[in-house]
């Protein structure tokens, strides 16, 4: 599966200046990784943010997002997040900050 450049090149203006950041093409996408660990990526034209198990159900229930269930079976911690869902700035930089709160909780890999 293809991936939106658009949503990509948003992605790396919002990540700009976070340390130990790379790019990794993973579940049919890219995915933006913070020491070590995946953070947020796109899959198609959809989001993709890890926000870690206790944050998971209080991220379901924002407009737009979805359980993230690449294996055909939910992947609890990870959400999908549809267009509508981070079109504007300042929803974009939300969900980055959701990705970015949960990852430099871990220990660098």
């Amino acid at each position: 599966m293809a991936y939106d450049e658009t949503v990509a090149a948003r992605l790396r203006e919002g990540l700009i200046g976070v340390p130990r950041l790379a790019e990794k093409k993973m579940f049919g996408g890219l995915a933006f990784l913070v020491n070590g660990h995946m953070c947020c990526g796109v899959v198609g034209d959809e989001l993709m943010i890890r926000v870690g198990p206790e944050a998971y159900d209080k991220a379901l229930a924002q407009p737009h997002a979805r359980e993230m269930d690449f294996t055909g079976k939910a992947m609890r911690g990870f959400v999908y997040v549809g267009r509508a869902g981070f079109h504007r700035e300042g929803a974009l930089r939300a969900w980055i900050d959701r990705g970015l709160s949960f990852v430099t909780t871990l220990p660098p890999k």
